[in-house]
């Protein structure tokens, strides 16, 4: 419990660290409101760190460490340092409440009923931690590096866990994000029409050592109009941006990278301008396929679906595909004739492919035939032998 110095100021009680710790995890709000306002309080915390944002990320991947989000769950949702775990001090109702206390009452009686409402969870916080990280060792970030990472920190060091705290939050982590894409990379772009492989391509040109984004792998979605089936549910835009930034910034940017030819956007998200316009500017190994192969290749991973699905997706390409195309597609469909309605949709994905590849410089375009008799692996290497010729 908080105690007073003959000043009349706070001094934290330092004999609580260690065989006394629960005495401040029953202290009243009032008394948590004077603590972590008093200038010192990062005193007690003995076994906290804090790391800018390029130092908090190496060590992150050094050491391996839990990492918590110590936002609200909505917050999380929107978009977080990949590989984060959710671990609201408040959650999104107890952020309204407080945030009206704010308006109405301003910010001490705001932050004391931010402590009343949280003050009953901090054991529950303390056993997740333990849970999740036996060795007790945690990072943690906030919004901006505030109050509730201070507190979340403070609670963890109290029961023995070793904190690393992120220097100006999840604000800055954005911020370096964004910076990322600023970066360029000595991009190749593989391309080709629907169904002609692409991304098994890169899947093993990644497995011979080479360095590879899967794009569609980190929307979650494939890149057309049914791109989604089969698949989770795509991360918001923003969170879409950090899982991409984190890949850019480890690679090399004096090797290859490798990356499938997509559009703008992949599903609902989007990729950032900057990055789209280094990719529309690459050059571009384009892989020519055979129809049969490409037809084997497409109902391999969409005939499984069943027909009703296919066709609620082909109608959202009735303005793309006109009237009649859209018919014949829903009509094939309904007779169980897949390869009929593949014809049909190719007809459409193959114009707009080859609209797009006619705008870039025909110079930069290198082609690799993929015979039917050969097999992904002779593939990988006839695009490799090529590669030298792209940069």
């Amino acid at each position: 419990r908080s105690v007073s110095g003959s000043d009349g100021n706070y001094s934290p009680p330092l004999g609580a660290i260690g065989e006394n710790s629960h005495q401040i995890l029953r202290c009243s709000a009032a008394e948590m409101f004077i603590f972590l306002n008093h200038p010192n309080h990062f005193y007690l915390c003995r076994m906290t760190e804090i790391l800018a944002i390029d130092d908090f990320l190496k060590r992150l991947g050094d050491c391996k460490s839990l990492l918590l989000d110590v936002r609200s769950e909505s917050e999380f949702k929107q978009g977080h340092i990949p590989g984060a775990v959710n671990l609201p001090l408040l959650n999104d109702e107890h952020r309204t409440i407080v945030g009206t206390i704010y308006k109405q009452k301003g910010k001490e009686a705001a932050v004391l009923s931010g402590f009343d409402l949280a003050g009953n969870k901090f054991g529950d916080f303390v056993r997740v931690a333990l849970q999740l990280s036996p060795d007790k060792q945690v990072m943690l970030y906030c919004w901006r590096g505030g109050m509730r990472s201070n507190i979340m920190a403070w609670i963890l060091n109290t029961a023995g866990f070793k904190v690393i705290v992120l220097k100006s939050g999840y604000k800055f982590f954005r911020r370096w994000t964004l910076n990322q894409f600023n970066q360029k990379k000595k991009i190749v772009i593989i391309g080709g029409r629907t169904g002609s492989g692409k991304t098994d391509v890169l899947k093993v040109l990644k497995e011979k050592g080479e360095q590879v984004i899967d794009l569609e792998g980190l929307a979650n979605h494939k890149g057309s109009a049914f791109g989604a089936m089969g698949e989770k549910s795509q991360p918001r835009n923003e969170h879409f941006e950090n899982l991409l930034a984190m890949e850019w910034s480890h690679v090399d940017e004096t090797k290859i990278l490798w990356l499938e030819n997509e559009s703008v956007t992949i599903g609902s998200v989007k990729l950032p301008n900057t990055t789209f316009e280094m990719m529309r500017t690459a050059p571009v190994v384009e892989l020519s396929v055979s129809m049969t192969s490409r037809t084997e290749r497409i109902l391999e991973v969409y005939g499984k679906f069943p027909v009703e699905a296919l066709c609620e997706n082909t109608l959202k390409l009735k303005k793309r595909l006109g009237d009649l195309r859209t018919r014949h597609a829903v009509e094939a469909l309904r007779n169980n004739n897949k390869t009929a309605w593949l014809e049909e949709i190719l007809a459409y994905y193959d114009s707009a492919y080859d609209y797009g590849m006619a705008k870039r410089k025909q110079d930069a375009v290198f082609k690799v035939a993929w015979k039917d008799e050969e097999s992904i692996e002779d593939v990988a290497e006839k695009i490799l032998a090529v590669s030298f010729m792209t940069v």
